[in-house]
């Protein structure tokens, strides 16, 4: 939730910078990504909520719920009290503008916020008030996530095509073309290939390939422009764009890397799951792998009992590879956890995935396998994310001689 908080407010305090608007709404999101903050902090320590991600349950709970009312009452009236300062005579001149495309931005972001916030704290709240705890389970999240995320993928297309002030909507329907006709050709190769059988995936790829089209658009724009200007090589053209606007490429690849998430989420629309009982000797198969079992491994580890089901795992029938998949019990605790085996399948971008659910006395077990496919699209967003954060903070000298020569006082003839 902070994060969502504060993706917004970058987003919006470019306005900012720039035409100096929202202000108000910016020191709004400021305020409310802190007091986001600290409400995850009070979540994980005041041991309200059981989870993997929570601490043992302590007595600050109470002190820290205290301290996230006094943060949002003070925020709130120290925003009040300033208000004044922080409205602006500048107005949206144009709902078709880059500064619409970064307010419908914020509200959305703002509002999967929200309903995040609402999924996690309903369940504390009825607990409270009628003594009855509901849970609010992931077609919750997933619906929100879909009705406000795949808006925002759309959006990440089509804000940087459009012209700061005003635009036309001729004019950015010319600029939309190439990345339309990439989505559109891209659709109907899915759909081709089996993928339209989830409408929710189907669209997520979609706007995927649209907002990558966009970027690579953008970059092809910019390079063109200073090859005309003078540059020799496009390579040169290319490191003169980039070197010349960090933040505004930088920015562009960070967006790239957001894609390559929701691809790398989408993927799971497309996953297969299937849970069966074996024997030692028995096999199983799932998309395309066949997985051997050979028995059960019981040893001592340092502080647990450690139950492994050992899988001799094949593909095609060539090649092999052994998985350990199974449970581990923690007798000091009273608890059993899973340990999973997985195996990353770099060539077909896909993980399979082994949970030993379930092991009896005669030696046999019960095996739940998941295919997850596009998942390294995840890591590598990561590293594309690392790339576009790098040079978009990569200090620019040109940029702090404009600061520097602005801070300058001004000369005052006598």
């Amino acid at each position: 939730m902070p994060w969502l908080a504060s993706t917004a407010f970058l987003h919006s305090v470019m306005v900012q910078e720039k035409k100096n608007m929202l202000r108000v709404w910016n020191a709004v999101l400021v305020s409310l990504a802190f007091c986001l903050s600290l409400f995850g902090t009070f979540l994980t320590r005041s041991g309200v909520l059981s989870s993997i991600h929570s601490f043992a349950q302590s007595s600050i709970g109470p002190w820290f719920l205290g301290f996230i009312v006094f943060a949002a009452c003070f925020s709130t009236a120290l925003i009040i009290w300033r208000l004044p300062l922080l409205r602006t005579r500048t107005r949206l001149e144009s709902l078709v503008s880059r500064e619409a495309a970064f307010l419908y931005n914020n509200l959305l972001l703002v509002a999967l916020t929200l309903t995040v916030l609402w999924g996690v704290a309903f369940p504390l709240l009825s607990e409270a008030v009628r003594g009855e705890k509901f849970t609010v389970g992931p077609p919750y999240f997933d619906f929100f996530l879909r009705v406000f995320g795949i808006p925002l993928l759309l959006l990440m297309g089509i804000g940087p095509l459009v012209a700061w002030r005003r635009s036309s909507l001729r004019a950015v329907g010319k600029s939309l073309i190439w990345p339309a006709v990439a989505a559109l050709v891209a659709g109907v190769v899915l759909i081709v290939l089996g993928a339209g059988s989830n409408v929710a995936g189907l669209v997520a790829y979609t706007f995927s390939v649209f907002v990558l089209a966009a970027i690579v658009e953008e970059f092809v724009r910019g390079t063109r422009a200073r090859k005309a200007l003078g540059e020799r090589t496009w390579l040169g053209a290319f490191n003169s764009l980039v070197s010349r606007n960090r933040r505004r490429y930088g920015g562009y690849i960070v967006h790239a890397a957001i894609v390559l998430l929701a691809i790398g989420i989408a993927g799971g629309a497309y996953g297969a799951t299937r849970v069966q009982h074996l024997k030692p000797g028995e096999s199983m198969t799932i998309r395309g792998y066949r997985l051997h079992y050979l028995g059960t491994v019981v040893r001592q580890g340092p502080n647990a009992l450690e139950e492994r089901a050992r899988l001799d795992v094949s593909r095609g029938g060539s090649g092999g590879w052994a998985l350990m998949a199974g449970k581990n019990s923690y007798p000091a605790e009273q608890q059993v956890s899973n340990e999973v085996a997985i195996h990353t399948d770099w060539v077909r971008a896909q993980d399979l995935f082994v949970i030993g659910d379930q092991f009896n006395k005669d030696g046999s077990v019960v095996l739940k396998v998941l295919v997850n496919p596009l998942v390294p699209f995840v890591w590598l967003a990561g590293l594309v994310f690392l790339l576009g954060a790098l040079i978009a903070m990569w200090p620019d000298a040109r940029e702090q001689r404009r600061l520097a020569s602005r801070a300058e006082p001004v000369p005052v003839t006598p």
